[in-house]
């Protein structure tokens, strides 16, 4: 009797080890013939388990996929352990369909466009890939590490990290469905996406097509030195992985450049080109608006070689926006030293580096300011003084500064500028108000700590009726040394100091040579 018990137990047990013994070198060929197959590639494979626990539980690691077309001895492909489950009868079936695949310690590493040959040759240069016997439904990735290569010599390569991937549908010749959580290294914060990605095209891996929606929350512009503001963005993407086109909107309410310490909403609506396969951003354009200001840019976010981080360059237009907005934005003084209406055009360069953006950032432009009003009342009452004494309004000017109450007078700008090193050049800067046009050149420092400007003035006046009295009538023999170029004045001057305690006075080295 014991005999008879034992026997169906020998027997089980003997079928068992017959079916791990032939499932384990079956299943580990049909996997990699498939993976061989789909990413026409060399396939290593370390350890792979068969246990016979309800079906075949199915374990491996150490797996790395090497595309033919790619000069690197760093797979493109690698994962840790990966763990499935399948029944007895699929293994007698062909393709063998998985449900379920669990995958930690993901790396994707998408070789520089160096490492990658177009055109690998035939496919008798290579080992014979067979076909696709293996599919799965659903593949969970833990600890996935995305890393995008680069041609750039001292520039270290782009991760991103990839808290959780999953993908779907996956299959031979159509693309897969995917959701994905990740971490932006710069500006940090978390991104979610959604969409498709493939079929993966070997040969081409740029060519692979992809598409989805995004949303990136929470992003801290702190990270970025210079600059700071918590942003937000959504969006939609579409393409291959070397040419997608981006259309989303972002939105900062705190934005800052730091050595301004002035914080303003700002609001993108943004179209660009992103070349997934080394993180280089095409923009085209950008539409932006601050307070009252709207701006439109073009330009890109790339890798120049021999740099070793990204060089953004932009080139600007403003045909609706306000001095004061600029120039709290940008300047630290607070209320802005000018209001009015602008319109910019500039180029911005700004190259990577440890300085923060406001040192680092290079502007180079032209603008001109309509109704322009200073917000010291000592400069405008200054300016306001000068027109009507440019107009030869001596009495008028008088009673307005004993009455305290002066007609406010607008002024116009315009001319070219250059920032570099957190200084504003100003170089040709023409200043228009009635009765008088001035001209003159010099250096604003974004800090607001001092201003140095020379220049000259040109009114319509005389000296002596731009005095008036009984002085005016001593100056009368002077009128003839300022008369110059058709002016009934032309005074040279220099401004300098800080916004606070601004210094005007004559220029009497200029003044001499005359």
């Amino acid at each position: 009797m014991g005999v008879g018990v034992l026997a169906p137990i020998v027997l089980v047990a003997a079928t068992f080890e017959i079916l791990l013994s032939r499932a384990a070198p079956i299943l580990r060929a049909r996997l990699l013939q498939s993976l061989s197959a789909r990413f026409h590639s060399r396939v290593e494979l370390g350890a792979f388990d068969v246990s016979l626990l309800r079906g075949f539980q199915v374990s491996g690691e150490d797996l790395a996929i090497y595309p033919y077309n790619v000069a690197s001895t760093t797979p493109t492909f690698s994962v840790r352990h990966f763990a499935f489950r399948t029944g007895y009868a699929s293994l007698l079936r062909s393709p063998l369909h998985i449900g379920h695949v669990e995958v930690d310690g993901m790396r994707i590493n998408l070789p520089s466009k160096s490492q990658r040959n177009p055109s690998p040759g035939p496919v008798s240069d290579h080992p014979k890939l067979g076909k696709i016997t293996v599919f799965v439904d659903e593949l969970n990735c833990t600890d996935t590490v995305l890393t995008l290569a680069t041609n750039k010599t001292g520039k270290v390569p782009l991760q991103f990290v990839i808290q959780n991937l999953s993908l779907r549908s996956i299959g031979a010749g159509k693309p897969m469905d995917f959701t994905a959580m990740l971490t932006n290294p710069k500006p940090l914060g978390q991104i979610e996406t959604r969409g498709y990605f493939g079929p993966w095209n070997a040969d081409r891996p740029g060519a692979t097509a992809l598409g989805g929606t995004y949303s990136f929350d929470n992003a801290d512009l702190g990270t970025i030195k210079g600059i700071g503001g918590m942003l937000s963005s959504q969006g939609a993407y579409q393409g291959t992985l070397d040419k997608i086109v981006v259309d989303g909107k972002t939105d900062t309410p705190d934005f800052q450049v730091k050595i301004s310490g002035h914080k303003v909403p700002l609001h993108t609506d943004f179209h660009a080109i992103v070349d997934g396969t080394d993180g280089d951003t095409y923009l085209e354009p950008v539409n932006a608006h601050f307070l009252h200001t709207f701006l439109v840019a073009r330009g890109y976010v790339a890798h120049l070689q021999g740099e070793s981080g990204r060089h953004l360059y932009l080139d600007v237009a403003m045909d609706r926006a306000q001095i004061e907005d600029l120039l709290r934005l940008a300047v630290r003084t607070d209320p802005p030293v000018l209001d009015g209406q602008v319109k910019l055009h500039t180029k911005l360069d700004l190259p990577p580096g440890t300085q923060d953006v406001a040192h680092r950032m290079r502007l180079q432009g032209n603008f001109a300011i309509v109704n322009g009003r200073f917000s010291s009342d000592k400069i405008q009452n200054r300016i306001d003084e000068l027109s009507l004494r440019s107009q030869g309004e001596v009495e008028l000017a008088s009673q307005q500064a004993r009455d305290g109450k002066r007609e406010l007078v607008r002024s116009q700008m315009s001319g070219d500028f250059s920032l570099v090193d957190a200084a504003l050049n100003l170089p040709n800067l023409r200043y228009d108000i009635p009765g008088a046009s001035i001209k003159l050149a010099g250096v604003y420092s974004l800090d607001g700590a001092k201003f140095n400007f020379a220049g000259t003035a040109d009114m319509k006046a005389t000296v002596s009726r731009m005095v008036g009295g009984w002085r005016g009538i001593l100056l009368m023999p002077f009128d003839r040394i300022f008369q110059k170029n058709g002016a009934g004045t032309e005074i040279p001057f220099k401004i300098n100091g800080t916004r606070s305690d601004p210094q005007f006075g004559l220029d009497f080295n200029r003044l001499k040579k005359r």
